[in-house]
């Protein structure tokens, strides 16, 4: 068992126990489905690709089989998800150009609404969902209104899929208010996995690479803390948090980084010298979410 964790009580009786991972053949479901195995959570690990049962590399790393599901099918939905207490939703298209506009939408509208209304049939009161930084007015090719950006820069969608996520959160204030459930949305920051970092160093030499989202990022393995922390949290109805890692991945101080990129964008308050611009104050106060992976540990 990793020592990442706060392993739940097994004699608290509102803590979920089994919780369904969606989205959990790709790149950050892997991570969050193995963190919940890990820490003793019977997991149900849902994805439409990959083949089901015995899904050879999942089933080898998580010691169980794949749930094959069409999340963009109701009945699939309501299926997949019988007979678990929460769930961590993380399926969708995950960024704007890799389909035609209207297909993200509408795939990604859909696997929301259907996810949520199946919770709302099966008395699942806990959905946690992976909406997007991009909500926040992604890419920043029209300056921030602010920095560092909290949970208020928002709705600025610039494009389809983050209008998906805009819709996606409005969904859940009134799944939340109609079911009395709790349904938290994780603004992720662009997710690193352990071979993204090689490239961190070739940033370094122009910073307007990385200047689309304040040079922001989360390791995965921080989602899947940021997930169970959400999972856990004593919260009820519809709240949406920012979850990045707690630097930049710039060696370059922020005061840098803002003067040449940004100059004209004010600071609402002081920052440090490598501290993140996508604001996690919220996280940390509400969800105990503190981030324990930085690329300076990684490159």
């Amino acid at each position: 068992m990793s020592d990442d964790a706060a392993t739940p009580d097994p004699t608290a009786p509102t803590r979920p126990r089994r919780v369904a991972v969606t989205g959990a053949a790709g790149k950050t479901g892997r991570v969050v489905a193995r963190w919940f195995v890990e820490h003793g959570y019977e997991v149900r690990p849902i994805d439409g690709n990959g083949l089901a049962g015995a899904y050879g590399p999942l089933a080898a790393e998580l010691g169980v089989g794949l749930f094959r599901a069409d999340l963009r099918d109701y009945g699939q939905t309501v299926d997949a998800l019988r007979d678990v207490d929460a769930v961590v939703h993380l399926a969708a298209i995950p960024a704007p150009g890799l389909f035609p506009a209207s297909t993200t939408f509408l795939d990604n509208t859909a696997m929301n609404y259907n996810v949520f209304a199946a919770a709302q049939l099966l008395g699942i009161d806990r959905v946690v969902w992976a909406s997007s930084e991009t909500t926040f007015g992604l890419p920043f090719d029209t300056p921030p209104r602010y920095a560092p950006i909290d949970e208020d820069h928002y709705p600025l969608p610039d494009s389809t899929y983050a209008l998906s996520k805009v819709v996606g959160e409005t969904m859940a204030v009134h799944f939340a208010e109609w079911t009395g459930g709790t349904y938290i949305a994780l603004r992720l920051s662009n997710v690193h996995v352990g071979d993204d970092y090689a490239a961190v160093p070739g940033y370094q030499f122009d910073f307007a690479l990385r200047r689309w989202n304040l040079w922001g990022y989360v390791d995965a393995r921080d989602v899947a803390l940021a997930c169970e922390r959400a999972v856990l949290a004593e919260l009820t109805g519809a709240h949406s948090f920012v979850i990045a890692a707690a630097d930049t991945l710039m060696e370059a101080a922020n005061a840098e980084l803002m003067a040449d990129q940004f100059p004209g964008v004010p600071m609402t308050r002081e920052v440090g010298e490598h501290e993140t611009l996508l604001a996690i104050d919220h996280a940390r106060e509400l969800l105990g979410y503190e981030p324990r992976h930085s690329w300076r540990d990684q490159v």
